[in-house]
């Protein structure tokens, strides 16, 4: 059989399969073992699967992983996310819709320090929602400024979807964590800008009645410099560690999650119970995730036995859609992807396929990762599966809010991340400068 159809034929059975309910790392290592198994032998096929594993589990860079997921982890026991709104809403209470800009500020600075949008959405559902529908803002904004603002976890560093790309792409982690400073900023500035715009243009959609939230109190200074200590000594610990070039992120990860264990004791929210909770979870979910980057190798392997990579790239080359009609077309079918399956499988099925295609025209691989995380990001929101506005709707105890409440809410957010795409993509500069 012709290797280019048995590559073809690879992702069209993964994709199946996955539709199927099959999960996506089982998909990728089935499928590309029956599919080196065709193209060389059996043989081969089950040293390739050893050495995908063997590389996945050898290589240090992957122990970043789970000290992040420990981190999140242990900055979500600790209180610290509670933390972050309180000391954002503080700040901006004097702000027209000052609740909703904080909770974007505050969901900015928490993705500085755990990288997860799931774990945003949630703690902020809980924390941000009932905050806002006590002062009058409607339920379809109060639940759509949490989920859409919960994507900067991804984009902001540390992430978790950065971490992904840098393994698949075989690019410096690091590099890609300071790229992501100036989109992620952009972005919340986006957010912050359109809805204090709306605030201003369209009460109705922000306010009960249209009637504006009054300011609030005199701010506490004292009890403001008590909450916003902690979260400063974990931005500066990790993020001015990998900046300053102190601290690899591997290094920064380690020294972040011991200081997170520190605020954890200090407050004295990690008994025992939970801190066997928060380890058996950092398992989970640190495992899961090995799995599917490991998964990942042995698929790019057998899509680069096959040849497929190669004969997409000339074939797009030759049919003169050029290097802007693929990128184009890549961020379609992406946004597309986004609204079935979730953003590590989008990452895992269409990078080992695109990124060999991005390099033969020349694209910079970490402006192009830039692009890739904010697209998939982007599936976070859309339906029908938009991750975070399942894990808003399950966090809130009001049955009123519907999921589609809650997408509703997240329409402008989506439309926020569209325009930063397009400047992004129009201004490349705008993600690589700092690592320049």
């Amino acid at each position: 059989m012709d290797p280019l159809l048995i590559g073809v034929l690879a992702v069209v059975l993964m994709l199946v399969l996955i539709y199927l309910g099959m999960h996506i790392g089982i998909a990728l290592t089935l499928v590309s073992f029956v599919c080196v198994a065709l193209l060389r032998n059996t043989g081969v096929a089950g040293r390739m699967v050893a050495a995908a594993a063997n590389d996945t589990i050898r290589e240090d860079l992957f122990s970043v992983v789970p000290l992040f997921v420990l981190l999140g982890m242990l900055v979500s026991v600790s209180g610290v996310g509670r933390d972050t709104f309180d000391v954002a809403e503080t700040l901006m209470r004097r702000v027209r819709c000052g609740l909703g800009v904080a909770t974007v500020k505050a969901n900015a600075v928490f993705a500085a320090i755990t990288g997860v949008s799931v774990a945003s959405a949630t703690i902020f559902a809980k924390v941000a929602t009932p905050e806002m529908r006590r002062h009058g803002y409607t339920k379809r904004f109060s639940v759509g400024v949490v989920a859409g603002s919960s994507v900067l976890g991804m984009l902001i560093p540390p992430s978790l979807l950065l971490i992904v790309y840098g393994v698949l792409a075989e690019e410096s982690v690091g590099k890609l964590f300071i790229a992501g400073i100036l989109p992620g900023l952009l972005l919340a500035t986006m957010f912050a800008a359109m809805i204090v715009g709306l605030a201003y243009l369209r009460p109705a959609a922000i306010f009960e009645g249209g009637i504006v939230a009054p300011p609030g109190p005199p701010v506490d200074l004292a009890g403001l410099a008590s909450k916003a200590l902690p979260i400063l000594v974990l931005i500066v610990i990790i993020l001015g560690g990998i900046y300053s070039g102190y601290f690899n992120p591997t290094e920064a990860a380690a020294v972040g999650a011991a200081a997170g264990l520190v605020v954890a004791l200090a407050r004295r929210t990690l008994d025992p119970r939970r801190l066997w909770q928060v380890l058996v979870s950092t398992g989970h979910v640190a495992v899961s995730v090995l799995f599917l980057i490991m998964a990942a190798s042995l698929y790019s392997r057998m899509l680069a036995l096959a040849g497929l990579p190669a004969f997409i790239a000339e074939s797009l080359a030759a049919g003169g859609l050029g290097a802007w009609g693929f990128l184009l077309l890549y961020i379609v079918i992406v946004l597309l992807l986004g609204m079935i399956l979730d953003s590590v499988s989008i990452m895992l099925i269409v990078l080992p396929i695109a990124i060999p295609i991005a390099a033969s025209f020349g694209f910079d691989k970490i402006w192009f990762g830039i692009i890739t995380v904010l697209a998939v990001e982007v599936g976070l929101l859309t339906p029908p599966f938009g991750l975070s506005v399942y894990t808003v709707k399950a966090a809130l105890d009001d049955p009123t809010i519907t999921v589609w409440d809650v997408f509703a809410g997240t329409f402008p957010f989506v439309l926020c991340m569209l325009a930063c795409l397009a400047v992004i993509v129009a201004v490349p500069s705008v993600s690589t400068i700092l690592v320049r």
